[in-house]
Parts: structure tokens; sequence; C-alpha cells
């Protein structure tokens, strides 16, 4: 047994696999062909009756098993399909699970704000646990604390050197960044790396309701670009109160960027009859064609992703990736995923025809 009470793992078969459940399977292909590898085979559907079956194709005793699933629409019967194939692969002896959540549903169920509340987030830990796997791999938790709900490893990466080199590059004059308090600690870092000043909006969040007042916004924005950050982007209300708030203090240039766009209903008209030069997400929640319009753009974080993988595997440093290694970030956000093709490298044999999940 290991110090966090998960089964030993210290000794795996060279190669590593990948499977997706339904979630996001374009997200899951793209990570493999960042690594060259084949995705893994599995059957993952829902009978008549709604109940989930899920069969794992491939041999994947002591195998280092990487399972790409963001918890995102459907929520719950995306969060049942991670949960049922981590037991899947744990009843199949996989030698390590890791699952790969992009986008961890109800994050912001993180405390007891009101009376008589759950707190959603910690039970989704907790179950995520107790089905077995052996550690998490996410990205851009709606708080950090949420780390702390997990009793195995938990690596978060972040998207704000992919989205601040994003922004960079278009070399935008006399810049801002814009952002609530909740997000401020990681938007410093956005600031830093634009080399701009940031600005905080002072917001009180309307009972349950998916929209936010904002009461002020402090600091310096007057006449220049503003770049609103966040971690995710739901029926953008809240966006919109922020656009508003900013325009009646005299700024005329917007753009606004989240690592997670959920885009719910009705975000992407509000974006598309709003004020806002540009909106950019990342590809943790798959967008339907009928969200893509010209004002949203989406960049891949599957090499990054691919590339925390790979180091999880080979026991190297995850969090290089955000400190000394800001060239790889470029390069990352440089990655063109139709130009990848699915090789198989030698230390990571073929198990077979590729196919991803089947859906329903």
């Amino acid at each position: 047994m290991s110090v966090f009470g998960a089964r030993d793992t210290s000794v795996y078969v060279e190669r590593f696999d990948v499977y997706t459940g339904n979630a996001n399977p374009d997200l899951a292909r793209s990570i493999c062909r960042y690594l060259k590898m084949d995705l893994g085979r599995a059957e993952v559907f829902e009978f008549a009756n709604e109940n989930i079956f899920v069969k794992i194709l491939d041999n994947v005793r002591d195998r280092d098993v990487f399972l790409i699933q963001p918890t995102c629409s459907p929520v719950n019967k995306s969060i049942m399909e991670l949960l049922i194939m981590i037991d899947a692969f744990k009843r199949a002896s996989a030698g390590r699970i890791t699952a790969v959540v992009p986008y961890y549903a109800y994050g912001r169920s993180d405390k007891k704000d009101q009376p008589r509340v759950p707190i959603t987030a910690r039970l989704i830990a907790d179950m995520i646990t107790v089905a077995g796997a052996d550690r998490l791999l996410t990205m851009d938790l709606h708080q950090g604390q949420i780390q702390g709900f997990f009793n195995i490893p938990v690596d978060e990466l972040t998207a704000v050197q992919m989205l601040s080199n994003y922004f960079r590059k278009k070399q935008l004059a006399n810049p801002v960044v814009v952002t609530d308090l909740g997000f401020a600690k990681r938007a410093r870092t956005f600031a830093e790396l634009l080399d701009a000043p940031l600005a905080v909006i002072e917001k009180r969040r309307v009972g349950n309701l998916d929209r936010a007042e904002v009461m002020n916004v402090i600091g310096e924005v007057r006449g220049r670009r503003a770049i609103i950050v966040d971690d995710e982007i739901d029926t953008a209300g809240t966006l919109m109160e922020v656009t508003r708030a900013l325009q009646r203090e005299g700024v005329d240039e917007i753009y606004a960027c989240a690592t997670h766009g959920i885009l719910s209903d009705p975000a992407v008209d509000r974006i598309a009859n709003s004020g806002i030069r540009e909106v950019v997400v990342t590809d943790t929640v798959t967008l339907p064609p009928r969200k893509r319009i010209p004002q949203i753009q989406t960049l891949s974080v599957a090499p990054l992703i691919g590339e925390a993988i790979r180091r999880i595997h080979l026991g190297e440093s995850v969090g290089a990736l955000f400190s000394s290694e800001l060239n790889l970030v470029e390069e990352m956000l440089l990655w063109d995923d139709a130009d990848a093709t699915p090789t198989t490298p030698a230390a990571t044999p073929q198990v077979g025809a590729t196919r991803g999940a089947r859906c329903p």
C-alpha cells in the first residue's frame, strides 16, 4: 500500500494506455495523436433502460492506464461513465489508473455558502477515489482547495500560459487584464506574462442564479484594451455584466478568455450580440458546430495534457511545464492537430486497431 492508501503501483510494464468515454472523444484522439500512439479500445454505451455498460477490449493487466473523461454535458452521465470505467479497469487488474478529468464539474459547489447545502465537489472527489482511481489529472479547478478533497495525488494543469501567449502574439497595445477576486491569483500570472496591469472586478452572485451583479471595477481601465480572464464561461451572464461595467468605465475594445468554454444557452447568442471582439476558450469541453461562431476561438490543450501524461508515466516533473519550459508552451500553441500522425513509437507497441468508445 502507498502512503495515500492506494495499492502499490511502483512497477509497471514499459507502455501506457490511453482510453476515453463518450464525454470528449475528439480531445482523447488529439492527445493520442500528440503522443503518437493509438487510443485504447473500449465499449461504452447506454442500454434502453439508461444503464451504462462498459467493456475494456484490451488486456490492461499491470498497465499504466490514463482515462480521459471530462465531466461535461451531459454532466451526470459523464460522471457515471467515468466511475464505471474506473471500476472496470480496477477489476481488469490495471497497474495504475489515472483519471484525466480536464473539466471538473460541480466545482462551484466547493463550500457551504448557504444553510443545508451539500459540498458536491467533495462528493465527486470521494466517488472517484472509491471507484479505484490512483491519481487525478485535471485543469484549472474552480478553486485550488478542491485538490484537498482527494486522498490520492492530484496534478492540476493550467491554461494560463497558453492563453496569455495567444494574446501576447496579438501584440495588443495598452492592454489591461480584468478578472474577479476568485481568479485573481492565476490572472496575476496572466498579467505578468503580458507585462500588463491587473484590474479586479468586485461582484456578488445573486442567489442560485447563473449570473452575478458587478459592483465595482478596481483598477485603471479607461482607454485600455481589456482582456477578461476566468476559469470558465457558462451562460456568459457574468461576462456580459463585466463587459457592460468596462464599457461604462470607458473601455472600447474588449476580449475574453477562459479555460473551459461550457457555453450553456444562451451564452453563444449573448456573445454574438455583445461588444466583445473575441472569446478564446480551450477544448477541455466539446464545442458543437452550432456554437462555433466567428467570435469564439478554440485552442487545443491536447499537447499540454499529452505531455503531462508522458511525464507522469515516466516519473518526471509536471510542474516544469509551467516554470522553466515556457518555450514548450509556445510550441504547444503552434501544434497543429491536422498535421499530427498517429505513429506508434517503438517503446509503445500498438495494441490493435484504433477504436474509441462506442457511442449509444
